[in-house]
């Protein structure tokens, strides 16, 4: 048995799972590290065994898919002989109305960011209650605890994980397991780069992106992954991450009403085109032009530094 804690990251071959990923192996993890993405984990793991701080193991898989869930926790165990710290981050965002999303666009936001949480928590919880305790950080999404304009298929499935982790964390603690609930905003990791659009595409993507990369309502990534790392070490709860979020969190909680009747107003501002159209990722969507490039400098360099490599592989 390793006698380094290890860390078991999902989704981590780019954005905040990898950012999760080094932020664990510099306070002493080893790591084993998933994605469905083979090529862009390869990238991802080689760079986090550069720093020479922690051994990784990378395996490829689907989490939404119990069985290769389960192997990716066999796999930690075989390696290590212990999981102290599971993060469940792997996600998908569509972008786009009601009206022009479809059933599987749903299905695939559930597979991901649930199934994908629920399959390897419950293949590590055994593991974890064996060693006597252990860490589990579930990454939601403020998209979780409230309605997000243009965004059904992401907030349905935030909120499912939210219930999921929420209800895990008052049952796990009698066997030693923390479970902390991530509720970021808006972070600057490049996502707008692979998240899916449909609708009115070009229009769908300008304002994600734009809202994605104003300093005072997005956030640092960086330091984003340090407090979500810190908090679920300390077995925190739950951590809201953003002044925007802990704001419509909290308004949310006293007066859902006002906070449903002031979301649906600024839906009315976003475009209004609601013609089914297949996804089309974010790097494939023509950029409007160099006012654009400008004012989205900030998630633009966050794409290139946090492996946000083009992923073709759009939902069904």
């Amino acid at each position: 048995m390793s006698s380094r804690p290890v860390a078991v990251i999902t989704g981590a071959s780019r954005g905040l799972g990898f950012l999760l990923a080094r932020e664990l192996a510099d306070r002493g993890h080893d790591l084993v590290v998933n994605a469905r993405s083979e090529d862009g984990l390869a990238i991802s793991a080689a760079e986090l065994q550069g720093r020479g701080v922690s051994e990784v193991l990378a395996v490829p898989g689907d989490v939404s898919v119990e069985a290769d869930a389960r192997r990716l926790v066999a796999a930690a165990c075989e390696r290590f002989g212990r999981i102290d710290v599971l993060v469940a981050n792997a996600g998908i965002i569509q972008v786009g109305p009601a009206s022009a999303m479809r059933v599987p666009d749903y299905a695939d936001a559930m597979n991901v960011m649930f199934w994908g949480v629920l399959h390897p928590t419950l293949a590590a919880l055994p593991v974890m209650r064996e060693l006597g305790g252990g860490r589990i950080l579930v990454v939601t999404s403020v998209g979780g605890k409230l309605p997000a304009p243009h965004l059904l298929p992401y907030t349905a499935a935030k909120h499912a994980a939210v219930g999921f982790a929420e209800g895990l964390q008052v049952e796990a603690g009698r066997y030693g397991v923390t479970v902390t609930t991530a509720v970021p905003g808006l972070m600057r990791t490049g996502s707008p780069r692979n998240a899916f659009f449909t609708g009115d595409r070009v229009a769908e993507h300008r304002w994600f992106t734009l809202a994605d990369s104003i300093p005072l309502l997005s956030m640092d990534a960086e330091r984003a992954a340090a407090k979500l790392v810190r908090a679920t070490l300390r077995g925190r709860p739950e951590v809201v991450l953003t002044p925007a979020a802990k704001i419509a969190v909290r308004l949310h909680g006293l007066a859902p009403a006002t906070t449903l009747r002031l979301l649906a107003a600024a839906n009315r501002l976003l475009p209004a085109d609601e013609t089914p159209r297949p996804v089309q990722p974010g790097h494939a969507v023509a950029p409007p032009g160099r006012w654009f490039d400008t004012l989205t400098g900030l998630t633009r360099r966050a794409a290139q530094r946090y492996h946000q490599h083009d992923d073709s592989a759009a939902p069904r």
